[in-house]
């Protein structure tokens, strides 16, 4: 069963979970976001990791231009369609930089539902992109390159003890030695450290960003011992 961290029609997160559609204004631009809790559950919500993470991109310490990014269990397709528009390509006089090739995945009954939401959001010109693809994690790699990915992005992904060793053997088939992982998510149960320790396992993980007025924090993963800065 998909987690459910409020108590039904109690508060301001529940009417917002609730609410056909929310507005954010990240990359300079509103980015209106259809939402459908009823139907979808967890998969069609924004929730604060989302958030966190799109301000973290947003700071700047990250150059997505011309790079290969991908995430992982996209539901509303929020951090997607930011990675998009900050990745954008730029044209001076003596250099131009390509835009970022964003691949946005979820599980297929998610799909047209995200794809209306990255659709509706994006400007024309960026809409090649960004792509939106399944993956159910560990089922469907062989649609994907292994290593080709510069970047991979989760926000509040780690929340299922059942799919956690299907995660970690995705994030290995994407993962290159180059490959930055960032995984934004709040510790909610003894569970989701269980995750982090097998993360620990199989890639190099360090705190880098924690958000203490929505209890987000965002780890970077990496193979082996790479410490590059970004």
């Amino acid at each position: 069963m998909a987690l459910v961290p409020y108590e039904e029609g109690g508060g301001w997160g529940a009417r917002q979970l609730h609410s056909p559609a929310v507005t954010y204004r990240f990359a300079s631009r509103t980015i209106r976001l259809k939402q459908d809790w009823r139907r979808l559950g967890v998969a069609a919500v924004v929730w604060d990791a989302a958030v966190v993470l799109c301000a973290y991109l947003e700071m700047g310490s990250i150059d997505l231009r011309d790079r290969s990014v991908i995430e992982l269990g996209a539901g509303t397709g929020l951090l997607g369609i930011v990675a998009t528009l900050l990745g954008k390509g730029c044209l001076h006089t003596l250099l131009y930089r390509l835009g970022a090739r964003v691949t946005i995945t979820d599980r297929a009954a998610a799909l047209e539902f995200l794809e209306s939401n990255v659709q509706a959001n994006l400007p024309s010109e960026l809409r090649p992109r960004a792509v939106v693809k399944e993956l159910t994690w560990g089922k469907d790699l062989g649609n994907f390159p292994p290593g080709a990915f510069d970047f991979i992005l989760g926000a509040d992904i780690v929340y299922l003890e059942e799919t956690f060793a299907e995660l970690l053997h995705t994030l290995e088939h994407l993962c290159s030695e180059q490959t930055v992982i960032l995984l934004s998510c709040r510790i909610r149960y003894e569970r989701d450290h269980k995750f982090l320790k097998m993360l620990k396992g199989r890639f190099s993980v360090y705190e880098v960003h924690y958000d203490s007025s929505k209890d987000v924090h965002i780890y970077k993963a990496q193979r082996g011992s790479c410490k590059d800065d970004f």
